[in-house]
């Protein structure tokens, strides 16, 4: 049918239902995509004859984006400014992707890495364990905390250092505590990384340093983190801005976004000159919480404010959508369907009119 044909037949209909002046709605007219609003003097009209009529057809509906203002400005920001090569947004909760590009694409980690380092040193060693040192790991290039060879440390200062300060130092002399040697603790953390469901994941190092044949992924990076802040130490640890050490060492964490993005829990930086910037976080606001992951930015933190800003308007738009096609399934109990303009059954619901 052409669509002038339905339009004709559409305002036909109201016109019909309008000059009856029925009591209650009996009729309803719907739509395939309930993305549309209906025109303010049609809208009116059908409220001034008390009727609950639920118009479908695209042309007798003035088109209205579903994401709204808000939502358009911040996805243009996304898509013109985001300089990461590979990035994803995940909920926390139900695991859906609210944002992605390139989440597979395979890229040196660097010390975003750690997350899996320190997830294994919580589950393997005491807090007051004590860790030697190596003359290896005491050789690590920065960032370190400058471990002094053939002394020993408590478990729980490395663990802190590795995940507040990036120290690479403190990264290996953990894996040689735990599996004898760096390499034999890489395999560990790529076995750990399997069990979380990060298949493209393979660790060469510790710490994270360029490493051939080492890489992740940000889809990788972001099940990794979401399934480490599920140990209540692990989540307290990102969860610091500052922590002192028995020694007296005062640890401040390189993650700004505690202090720079609102809602910020925990996360993850990493850089070489060959990953670039790297960061995996968690962030929670009223009832949600995202997973943000990015590998190869030049511009993080504004990245990181972005992806966020994006997560939390799209989990908004989801929640609004959910409750009023809920509310219009409702109501649609009581009434006899009717599409006046394909006189077939309905896809979906459009907008209710009281």
């Amino acid at each position: 049918m052409k669509p002038t044909i339905k339009l004709f037949l559409t305002f036909l209909a109201l016109s019909f239902i309008w000059q009856n002046n029925a009591q209650a709605a009996t009729h309803i007219l719907l739509t395939n995509q309930y993305k549309f609003a209906v025109r303010p003097a049609v809208k009116a009209k059908a409220r001034s004859h008390n009727n609950l009529i639920l118009l479908t057809d695209s042309k007798a509906l003035v088109k209205r984006r579903p994401m709204g203002y808000y939502f358009r400005r911040i996805s243009k920001t996304v898509r013109r400014e985001i300089s990461a090569k590979s990035a994803m947004v995940m909920d926390a909760m139900s695991g859906d992707i609210l944002y992605s590009r390139n989440p597979d694409l395979p890229r040196q980690p660097a010390s975003t890495i750690k997350v899996l380092t320190g997830i294994i040193a919580i589950d393997s060693l005491h807090k007051n364990d004590l860790v030697p040192v190596s003359r290896y790991a005491a050789r690590m290039p920065r960032s370190k905390i400058y471990l002094r060879p053939g002394h020993e440390y408590k478990a729980n200062d490395l663990i802190n250092a590795l995940l507040l300060v990036s120290a690479n130092d403190a990264s290996v002399a953990l894996a040689e505590r735990i599996g004898g040697t760096e390499k034999t603790f890489s395999h560990l953390m790529t076995a750990r990384a399997r069990s979380f469901g990060a298949t493209n994941t393979v660790c060469k190092s510790a710490s994270g340093l360029t490493h051939r044949g080492q890489h992740t992924t940000a889809r990788d990076l972001a099940k990794i983190f979401n399934h480490a802040m599920q140990n209540p130490v692990f989540a307290k640890t990102m969860e610091r801005i500052r922590y002192r050490s028995s020694s007296g060492q005062l640890f401040t964490t390189h993650n700004k976004a505690l202090w720079r993005v609102r809602g910020a829990v925990g996360g993850k930086t990493g850089y070489t000159a060959r990953a670039r910037q790297t960061y995996v976080g968690s962030f929670r606001r009223n009832n949600h919480e995202l997973v943000v992951a990015i590998m190869g930015s030049e511009t993080m933190w504004d990245d990181i404010k972005y992806l966020v800003q994006y997560g939390f308007a799209k989990e908004k738009l989801q929640d609004r959508e959910r409750m009023a096609f809920r509310a219009n399934k409702k109501l649609l109990r009581h009434f006899k369907l009717v599409d006046f303009t394909t006189g077939r059954k309905p896809l979906h619901i459009a907008t209710v009119l009281r």
